[in-house]
């Protein structure tokens, strides 16, 4: 059976269930960010402790901020949500090439700001169509 505009479609609870996930998302990745433009003393202490030289601090925040602002505008949205799967990639090959424990957290901020968008956007509903699994 062919996917169809209509069985594509949002429903209100599904819309808002993605704009609370992904305001959430945002608003971390935004404090995330503007502690490293801003170059505060746990942004660089940290980026230091995993092996990043402090220079790389404000630029890092620069790119997330950047990713952040493409996720948050409705027409650059996927757009956003691949670059943050990148720049959260990346966190993660950090944290487990330091054998940091808690290298799951960028995978579920990247799970959740994905969720969020599919929740909310009928067109990545059309590109990615959850099918139920019914026999044939």
């Amino acid at each position: 059976m062919p996917v169809t505009a209509q069985s594509n479609s949002v429903s209100k609870s599904s819309a808002w269930a993605g704009r609370i996930i992904s305001v959430l998302v945002v608003l971390f990745l935004l404090f995330d960010s503007a502690i490293k433009v801003l170059k505060l003393a746990a942004a660089v202490d940290g980026t230091v402790q995993v092996g990043y030289p402090a220079t790389v601090v404000r630029p890092l925040g620069i790119v997330l901020l950047a990713c952040v602002i493409l996720y948050v505008i409705p027409r650059t949205s996927i757009l956003g949500a691949i670059l943050l799967t990148g720049y959260l990639g990346g966190a993660t090959a950090t944290m487990v090439r330091l054998s940091n424990p808690l290298f799951w957290m960028p995978i579920a901020v990247g799970v959740l700001a994905w969720l969020g968008s599919f929740l909310r956007d009928d067109r990545l509903r059309t590109l990615i169509p959850l099918r139920s699994s019914t026999p044939r």
